[in-house]
């Protein structure tokens, strides 16, 4: 992904930058897309060797009630 920032400065100083907001839309997306990933790895992470159940298990389960 390109942007194209533009910086605007106040006494010399850089202190505001402005994005088309189409490239803000895809880089706030991206940043929650890298947000959920982090949230999932960390709760992977927190379950470490839980016991767990397959797919094929749960249904059988399901099935048999």
């Amino acid at each position: 992904m390109s942007i194209h920032p533009q910086v605007i400065e106040k006494e010399g100083k850089k202190e505001f930058v402005v994005l088309p907001y189409e490239e803000f839309l895809a880089i706030k997306e991206k940043l929650e897309d890298y947000e959920d990933l982090k949230d999932l790895r960390e709760a992977k992470a927190a379950e470490g060797d839980a016991p767990t159940t397959s797919l094929s298990d749960l249904r059988a389960d399901l099935l048999a009630e």
